[in-house]
């Protein structure tokens, strides 16, 4: 899955970069996205975001490409790589695997349901 952002003022910290929240929240909300298209009518919650290192200044104005590949299925949880991409640049400017746990209505985890072929 891939999705799209543009940095506007709002988003800079207070040295003219992207404030990295930002970027936290863009690329958890882009995997979650995923993953619920993925396994629609599941209830799922983040529960790890591995490495957080962020490998480039990101200045207002840019168009930010958000991918979200799905690389590891479990009994309740799945994962997915989230990479960042500034411009057309074909190297990540951020990167990081994101783990969803499905729950229950009781909150509970529960197994996940097969996922639709070609998901």
């Amino acid at each position: 899955m891939q999705s799209f952002k543009l940095v506007l003022p709002e988003h800079l910290n207070h040295y003219g970069y992207l404030f990295g929240g930002y970027l936290l929240q863009w690329v958890d909300e882009t995997a979650y996205i995923a993953v619920s298209l993925d396994y629609p009518g599941s209830n799922f919650v983040t529960v790890a975001m591995d490495r957080v290192e962020f490998r480039k200044s990101i200045r207002q104005g840019a168009i930010l490409r958000l991918e979200a590949l799905r690389r590891r299925v479990g009994t309740t949880s799945v994962g997915y790589l989230v990479e960042v991409f500034v411009g057309p640049s074909a190297e990540p400017v951020f990167s990081t695997q994101i783990t969803f746990v499905n729950l229950g209505a009781d909150g509970a985890k529960c197994p996940l349901p097969a996922a639709p072929s070609g998901a």
